[in-house]
């Protein structure tokens, strides 16, 4: 079943399979503890909760936790669903998965600090506006041999990704690629990309990468 989106909340697209995808290839521990940061529609909590496992999600809409929430009666799964920014929600607890779709689609700094609908996907100039802060907080919520999936585009740096993932203590690799048509967001900045040396004259695709980092037993 698709799930319900209420106008202004993410609805899952390209990433969103790519990391369902990774997760389907994760061997999930009975009771397993998994948390979904940047929850959107739902979808991604949602499919951990059909294999059992104990799914917090967390997003920083109202919108979206509605809509999450709503998703997951309509399902009739249990899914704690927490309004917060990141791990605040969290803080203190400890999980076997997680699991990040955050936004990161680089943007002019003239259109300063995200905002609404763009939240979603806007990142600062490097994309990395709320990737760089999973990378430093998510470490310490992983359990021993817990696992962190991360989606995002590689106009956003996955290198900075592995090196922070790494320098945290964390085994970290890609483990899932796709190359997608440009988006009307990034269509509409094609030009600003070009200039950056983000996309080329001839670019009218970008690659999506998942990146798996496990922290050791």
């Amino acid at each position: 079943m698709h799930p319900l989106v209420l106008p202004g909340v993410y609805a899952p697209q390209d990433d969103t399979a790519l990391l369902a995808e990774a997760l389907a290839g994760e061997t999930l521990p009975p009771g397993a503890r998994v948390l979904d940061v940047g929850t959107g529609s739902g979808s991604l909590a949602l499919e951990a909760a059909r294999r059992g496992a104990e799914v917090t999600a967390v997003d920083v809409s109202r919108r979206a936790v509605w809509t999450a929430r709503l998703n997951a009666w309509l399902a009739r799964l249990p899914v704690h669903i927490r309004r917060g920014n990141l791990f605040g929600p969290v803080r203190g607890g400890s999980f076997d998965v997680i699991l990040a779709n955050p936004p990161y689609v680089p943007a002019p700094a003239a259109r300063g600090e995200p905002r609404g609908r763009s939240r979603a996907w806007d990142a600062g100039h490097d994309g990395r506006l709320v990737l760089d802060r999973l990378c430093r907080d998510a470490p310490a919520l992983l359990r021993p041999g817990g696992v962190l999936l991360i989606v995002h585009s590689a106009l956003s740096g996955p290198g900075h990704t592995l090196d922070r993932l790494r320098a945290a203590g964390l085994k970290a690799s890609v483990v899932r690629r796709r190359w997608i048509a440009l988006g009307p967001v990034l269509r509409a900045r094609r030009g600003w990309l070009r200039e950056r040396g983000l996309l080329s004259a001839a670019d009218e695709k970008e690659e999506l990468v998942v990146i798996r980092a496990e922290r050791p037993l």
